[in-house]
Parts: C-alpha cells; sequence; structure tokens
C-alpha cells in the first residue's frame, strides 16, 4: 500500500456515493468484494450499516482529479 495514498470517493466506478469504491481503492480490493462484504453487514445490522455509508459519504472527501 502506497503511503501517500489517501481516502477519496472517485467519480468513475461509483454507484451511490462512491464509499464502497473509495474503501476497494485505498485498500487495494475488488470494488465487487468490498460492496458484497457492505451488503451483508447491512442486512446484519440494518441501521447502523446505512447509516455508517451515509457519514462516510459526507467524511470522506470527493477526489479532485476527476474534475
Amino acid at each position: 500500500m502506497n503511503p501517500d495514498k489517501k481516502l477519496r470517493r472517485p467519480q468513475n466506478g461509483k454507484i451511490i456515493g462512491g464509499v464502497c469504491a473509495a474503501f476497494a481503492d485505498y485498500f487495494d480490493l475488488d470494488v465487487s468484494l468490498v460492496r458484497i462484504a457492505y451488503v451483508a453487514i447491512s442486512l446484519m445490522t440494518i441501521l447502523p450499516g446505512a447509516l455508517l455509508y451515509i457519514i462516510a459519504w459526507f467524511v470522506i472527501p470527493k477526489d479532485e482529479n476527476y474534475y
């Protein structure tokens, strides 16, 4: 992992807010695996999973390189 890498929401590859794509890019994982893991966790926790996604959507900044 690159020590200079920052957690940013990309403009390409996102479906809703780009949160899963941001985590997949940051940890060098396949975005599909991150989305499947998020859905599985959200189905187990329902409200906290959705709430954490919304919080992450507002907290993680957009990647300015795509503008």
